[in-house]
């Protein structure tokens, strides 16, 4: 039975899911869901209404990290599960003081929060992505690992909240690293569009 995706296109923690089912070449029923509107069937399966989720046969994994390990245990043939502990280090400081200041930073009407504070927050680990990639073309040496992954597309997040301000800053690792992943081919294949899924359409596979 082939597994079933619940996905947002734009959403960094679908992206970064989205990314690990590409690299283990894992196919799935996508179901593309609107998180202004989400579909019943997907809060059925999900209460906590948040993406992704993957549902396999009687299994429910409803964390993205969880489906990249899921992804990339089955099969891992681009080594992205070759990496050194301080990876973890990388994704849990990316998943905490990072999202959280960038949340504060991007949604500052929401959080009524101080922007240039939280950028200014932020950017603490910006600054050691910088020092790690110096050197170097990705984090752990010179090809993608699962940390790059699951970190690049919250950089694409802080990035865009004030692309003019990100462009001019003293970072051309990070610079880099963003730039040669939304230039690559991977990062066009899981960024596709599909119309939000409904009970009674068409199926449609991810990787297409």
């Amino acid at each position: 039975m082939t597994p079933i995706l619940y996905s947002f296109r734009r959403c960094p923690y679908a992206m970064r899911a989205r990314l690990a089912l590409v690299s283990a070449g894992i196919e799935t029923e996508l179901r593309e869901i609107l998180l202004r509107d989400k579909a019943p069937e997907f809060l059925e399966t999900s209460p906590k209404g948040t993406v992704p989720v993957i549902v396999d046969a009687d299994t429910v994994i409803e964390e993205s990290l969880d489906i990249m390990d899921w992804a990339l245990a089955q099969n891992d043939p681009e080594g992205w599960l070759d990496f050194p502990q301080d990876g973890r280090a990388f994704i849990a400081e990316c998943d905490g003081p990072f999202k959280t200041a960038l949340d504060r930073y991007k949604y500052q009407n929401r959080h009524q929060s101080d922007a240039a504070l939280e950028r200014k927050n932020a950017s603490v680990f910006i600054e050691k992505l910088e020092a790690q990639l110096a050197g170097q073309s990705f984090l752990f040496g010179d090809k993608p690992t699962m940390p790059d992954m699951a970190i690049l597309t919250f950089i694409r997040q802080f990035a865009n909240t004030d692309r003019a301000w990100f462009d001019v800053q003293p970072w051309p690792n990070v610079q880099r690293w963003l730039a040669a992943f939304l230039e690559s081919a991977r990062f066009e294949q899981i960024m596709g569009k599909y119309p939000k899924w409904e009970a009674g359409d068409p199926v449609t596979l991810f990787p297409s």
